[in-house]
């Protein structure tokens, strides 16, 4: 199958696409389609074996906000057809609104299929997700949460279909080299610093757990600018005001390859945001074997099953978190049991190979 991805150089999500890209490349052609944003590149780079990305040369080669790109999705559209009339696509894989405008533009006179990802649905821009949604051949979400947020958006169910975003369970496994750690039981918060993502709420949390208990917060700035975040001034001014300061260390941002061996150190990992789009965290934890308590919110609700494969607190709940967290900490039977149900669900159900399978059965339906 010849699969054509048209995605933003940039965000979130370019990790798990490129991720995705490469493990769909191993049986079929994929070529990954992006505006320029620097100057920087060649045209046309083979990223692996049966994976090429293509540069579109479309506007000021500089990174862009979605609205300050939007005047240019016609031309990158135009584009599009061009190359695709020359190497048709069988399918076609657009991730967010501004992506999808341009791969509807190529698409639309070639009579190609169109599948379309939001990540998430954004209210500014509902109307075009709505008129996106309802064009598209189908609209994958990544997860329950994300396809009931698109019904209430008034995208058709039957359009719907769940794929949920997957983790890397080679770097991610209960096997490998662990970080260097004290002698006090270990929580650790990985994400930014931001009440948003649960980082004050698991400082508060530390007020009631005892003295033999620290939290690592890995995430934010750079280590060198710790001193001049706001956040993280914020946070251990909070940690101070607590008494807890001495049970406090930041990070900061911590080198992708070193996160795996950072969770496996920990006796739990918390994943407390007040929304969660992947759950991405969540699923590294679980990949590691590291028993996790998540927030009871967004792609959590799929992955975390209750008591089971980790614990479940609403988000904002300082109390109710350290009160899990006292239970884990005190049952290594617990603790044991969860981490390795956790590491087998990541390991079966979000692994690259599992949601690439199921993206596959997503594009034959759309050709069909």
């Amino acid at each position: 199958m010849n699969i054509a991805i048209v995605a933003s150089a940039e965000g979130n999500q370019r990790h798990r696409i490129l991720a995705v890209a490469k493990e769909l490349g191993r049986d079929h052609h994929v070529t990954i389609y992006s505006r320029r944003d620097n100057a920087e590149g060649k045209p046309r780079t083979r990223v692996c074996p049966g994976v090429t990305l293509e540069h579109i040369d479309v506007g000021p080669a500089i990174n862009l906000s979605p609205d300050d790109v939007a005047p240019y999705l016609n031309a990158v559209g135009s584009r599009l057809m061009e190359r695709w009339r020359q190497d048709r696509p069988d399918v076609i894989h657009a991730h967010s609104w501004t992506c999808g405008l341009a791969a509807v533009a190529g698409a639309k006179d070639l009579g190609l299929p169109v599948t379309q990802t939001f990540h998430h649905v954004d209210a500014a821009h509902k109307k075009l997700e709505l008129a996106l949604g309802r064009r598209a051949n189908a609209v994958i979400a990544g997860s329950g949460d994300e396809e009931s947020a698109l019904i209430r958006l008034g995208v058709p169910r039957g359009n719907i279909a769940v794929v949920p975003y997957g983790v890397d369970t080679e770097r991610f496994q209960r096997r490998g080299a662990v970080a260097t750690r004290g002698s006090r039981k270990r929580l650790l918060h990985v994400g930014p610093l931001t009440p948003e993502r649960g980082a004050y709420t698991a400082v508060r949390a530390l007020q009631v757990l005892a003295d033999d208990v620290e939290l690592v917060l890995a995430g934010g700035p750079e280590p060198e600018e710790l001193d001049d975040d706001l956040d993280a001034r914020r946070l251990r001014a909070l940690a101070e005001q607590l008494g807890v300061a001495d049970r406090v260390t930041l990070l900061g941002q911590v080198k992708r390859a070193s996160v795996p061996k950072l969770m496996r150190s920990a006796d739990a990992v918390l994943s407390i945001p007040r929304e969660s789009v992947t759950g991405v965290v969540a699923l590294e934890a679980m990949a590691c074997g590291v028993p996790v308590i998540a927030s009871a919110v967004g792609a959590h609700l799929d992955s975390v099953i209750d008591g089971v494969t980790g614990l479940l607190v609403p988000p904002d709940r300082p109390v109710r978190t350290a009160r899990l967290a006292r239970h884990l900490l005190s049952d290594q039977t617990l603790r044991t049991a969860l981490g390795y149900a956790g590491a087998d669900r990541a390991r079966s159900r979000y692994s690259w190979e599992r949601v690439s399978q199921e993206l596959v059965r997503v594009y034959e339906a759309a050709c069909a």
